[in-house]
C-alpha cells in the first residue's frame, strides 16, 4: 500500500487523540463525498443503508463484492481518509469477519467498524462469545494491515430492542479488551447514558446524530467526553426525503413549488470542478 494511504490512515487515527471531538459525515456517493470534502471534513465514513438506497436495494441486501466496489469509488473521490461501515462483516465466523477487514485495507480504507446485528430479526444479536471472538478476529486482521487502521466495534442492542444500558457498556467493555480502537452504540438518545458509556471505557468513543430522537450540540457532546461524531444515513435520508416531498408534491397537488428549494448548478458544480 502506497506511503499516501499510510499518511491518510496516520490522520485518520490522529484525529481520534484530540481534546475535541470531530465530526465524520457520511456520503453516499461520489458526489456527496466531493462535496463534503469541500466542506472542510477531516476524513469520512460510509453509510451502509445510504449506498443501499443508490442502489434501489434495502439495507443489508448488498453483497461484499458490492459494498467494496463502492468504499473503492470513495477511497478515490476525494483524498480524505475514510472509514467503512461493513455492517457484520459479511460473515457470522470470526475467520469470515477477519477476511473482510482485510480486503478494506486492500482498498486503501483508513478504518472500518464491524457490527453484532446477525441480520436475523428473529435473532438480531449475536452471543457475548461470538460477538467478542468476532471483534478479535478483526482487530487482528485490522492491525495486520496497518498500526494506524482504526477498527470500530459496534454494539447494535438499542437498534434492536436492548435498551440495557449495563449489558451495552459490558460488551463494550469487551470489545475494548480485545483491542477494539473505537466503540460504538448506536441508539444513545440522551447525554447522561453517552456520558456513561464514555466514563466506562478509556478508548474513544463515536456517537451517531441525525437519528430520530434527540440531537445534541458539539459543546454536549465533547463535555460527555464523546471524541468522534458521525451522521449515519441521515444525509442520505434527507436527500431522498426531498425527493420523494417533491415528488408527492407533483402526484397530489399538480404543482411544482419543490424547485424554488432546489440548489442552482453554480452551487453544486463548484464542489466538482477541478484546481485549475
Amino acid at each position: 500500500m502506497s506511503n499516501h494511504c499510510e499518511e491518510k490512515r496516520a490522520a485518520f487515527r490522529a484525529l481520534h487523540k484530540q481534546d475535541i471531538p470531530f465530526v465524520i459525515p457520511n456520503p453516499w456517493d461520489v458526489g456527496s463525498a466531493r462535496i463534503l470534502h469541500g466542506f472542510g471534513f477531516q476524513a469520512l465514513a460510509t453509510t451502509s443503508a445510504g449506498m443501499a438506497f443508490s442502489m434501489g436495494v434495502c439495507e443489508g441486501e448488498s453483497t461484499r463484492d458490492t459494498v467494496m466496489d463502492h468504499c473503492r469509488m470513495l477511497v478515490d473521490a476525494t483524498p480524505l481518509p475514510v472509514s467503512a461501515d461493513l455492517e457484520k462483516g459479511f460473515a457470522d465466523t470470526p475467520d469470515g469477519v477477519a477476511e473482510t477487514v482485510t480486503l478494506a485495507g486492500e482498498i486503501g480504507l483508513a478504518g472500518c467498524s464491524i457490527e453484532d446485528h446477525t441480520g436475523d430479526r428473529a435473532d438480531p444479536i449475536f452471543d457475548q462469545g461470538l460477538a467478542v471472538e468476532r471483534v478479535a478476529a478483526a482487530v487482528e486482521a485490522a492491525h495486520a494491515i496497518s498500526p494506524d487502521f482504526i477498527l470500530t466495534a459496534r454494539c447494535e442492542s438499542f437498534l434492536w430492542g436492548g435498551p440495557d444500558l449495563d449489558a451495552v457498556i459490558r460488551r463494550l467493555q469487551a470489545f475494548e479488551a480485545v483491542g477494539a480502537d473505537v466503540l460504538y452504540a448506536p441508539g444513545l438518545t440522551d447525554l447522561d447514558s453517552i456520558r456513561t458509556v464514555c466514563q466506562s471505557v478509556t478508548r474513544p468513543v463515536n456517537v451517531v446524530m441525525g437519528m430520530p430522537g434527540a440531537t445534541f450540540d458539539l459543546d454536549a457532546l465533547k463535555q460527555a467526553g464523546v471524541k468522534r461524531i458521525s451522521i449515519g444515513s441521515a444525509f442520505a435520508r434527507l436527500a431522498y426525503g426531498s425527493l420523494l416531498a417533491a415528488a408527492q408534491e407533483i402526484q397530489e397537488q399538480g404543482s411544482f413549488g419543490f424547485s424554488a428549494h432546489a440548489a442552482g448548478f453554480a452551487a453544486i458544480e463548484r464542489y466538482f470542478r477541478k484546481s485549475p
